[in-house]
């Protein structure tokens, strides 16, 4: 469980420092992202992004798995 933890921490923190290089790749603004504005607010929910992370993450963990 200790390692779990310490890998999905890492995981975070490299993502929230790839983050810029990620939305200059256009991640977070494929086709399908919904964005909402308002008067005062702005919702923001990047179905598709997430989409493509999951479909990225099952491959690169179904790989490390069989080897």
């Amino acid at each position: 469980m200790q390692k779990l933890l310490i890998t999905l921490g890492l995981g975070i923190v490299a993502i929230g420092v790839l983050y810029p290089y990620l939305r200059q790749l256009g991640l977070g603004q494929l086709p399908g992202d919904m964005i909402l504005k308002g008067e005062n607010s702005t919702f923001y929910f990047p179905v598709v992004s997430c989409i493509v992370i999951s479909l990225l993450l099952s491959v690169l963990l179904n790989l490390f798995r069989s080897s």
